[in-house]
């Protein structure tokens, strides 16, 4: 932890990008946060436009840019992009719904540089799937991607949103996820944003997260995936505690990526960029940070009076702020500014008590 008045600054390095490079899909799902549809949306930023922003967080350094919308392969211009981000040396992802993967599409995907694709499952079976992303038909064309993908030997991972409606297949979205040859499979957990606002029942509780990570944690041993919990700061708490019970350290070579990072990102090594260009903390955190039609990348990573405070863990409230793990998960200042208004107040759903 950095001394009283020292911002977190120093340890900033730009490690992931995502961006909304449309809204347009063509699902309608139940937990989106962008609560998006078909379209069009006005006010994306046309090809030249987003690769100067390329070029410009080229300036920053080297990040993982994550293509995801909406459903980015519903913009004409994605691979170009792809090819122009891979061409700058920068790693290009994607994130994808799967329903809309061809073998043309998985060609085009291998041609432009992207080095992996992720494909949402949100249920172990169709029925389950297609009704929480309110389109038939949306599970098996997701499978059939999946196939596709791995034919032409492109790395895949499988993202899963949390809810109450689907805790108990997530066993069998992990055992399906494996059966599908996927390098990883991240779960995310429900924060209450756009479409997800209606969502609120199936949020889960403070224990029932913290149950359900020790799950997901004891998995590291048992599977061969890469296995990662975004939203869910608290997970990287749980790491550490379950290695301090059974005595052990926590380090890259017992834990992977995962002992060199941190719970929540936002605004510290990440940041979001919407399809109109607004640059915000994360994803589910919209507060406008900055303007790429109005100021450079560069200068809105650096000088965000927004990201400046999510760096300074002596700003942030309540438990969070008393917490000794803060610098290892932090708390997810969505959802904590979902629940309270206030980006820098404690997490609504974390069941550990600081003992100071």
């Amino acid at each position: 932890m950095p001394k009283k008045g020292e911002a977190f600054h120093r340890n900033c390095e730009l490690r992931i990008v995502a961006w909304e490079v449309t809204r347009s899909c063509n699902l309608n799902c139940v937990h989106c946060r962008a609560s998006s549809d078909l379209g069009p949306y006005a006010r994306e930023l046309d090809t030249v436009k987003a690769m100067e922003v390329l070029d410009q967080i080229r300036e920053v350094g080297k990040p993982i840019i994550i293509l995801t919308g909406g459903e980015p392969l519903l913009r004409k211009d994605i691979f170009a992009l792809a090819d122009y981000g891979t061409k700058k040396g920068l790693r290009m992802v994607m994130a994808t719904n799967g329903t809309l993967i061809t073998p043309d599409i998985t060609a085009k995907t291998t041609e432009s540089g992207i080095k992996r694709v992720s494909i949402s499952l949100d249920g172990a079976t169709r029925e389950s799937h297609d009704s929480f992303r309110q389109v038939d038909g949306a599970f098996d064309r997701a499978i059939q991607g999946t196939s596709y993908l791995k034919e032409q030997g492109i790395e895949f991972q499988i993202n899963t949103t949390v809810t109450r409606y689907n805790l108990c297949e997530l066993e069998g979205i992990l055992d399906l996820a494996i059966d599908l040859g996927a390098t990883a499979h991240h779960i995310f957990l429900l924060v209450p944003t756009g479409r997800a606002k209606g969502m609120v029942n199936q949020e889960l509780d403070a224990q029932e997260y913290e149950e359900i990570l020790h799950w997901f944690c004891e998995q590291q041993n048992a599977v061969a995936l890469e296995l990662r919990a975004t939203c869910a700061p608290q997970y990287y708490r749980i790491m550490r505690q379950q290695a301090h019970s059974k005595g052990e350290k926590v380090s890259s070579k017992t834990y992977g990526l995962d002992a060199v990072t941190r719970g929540c990102l936002a605004g510290i090594s990440y940041c979001f960029i919407s399809h109109e260009g607004i640059v915000q903390p994360c994803g589910y955190l919209e507060l406008n940070s900055g303007d790429l039609r109005e100021s450079a990348f560069p200068d809105i990573w650096k000088n965000s009076s927004i990201f400046a405070d999510l760096r300074d863990f002596f700003k942030y409230k309540g438990k969070c702020g008393r917490c000794e793990y803060i610098t290892v998960c932090g708390g997810c200042r969505a959802r904590s500014y979902a629940a309270h208004g206030d980006y820098l107040s404690e997490e609504p759903l974390c069941a550990y008590i600081p003992p100071r």
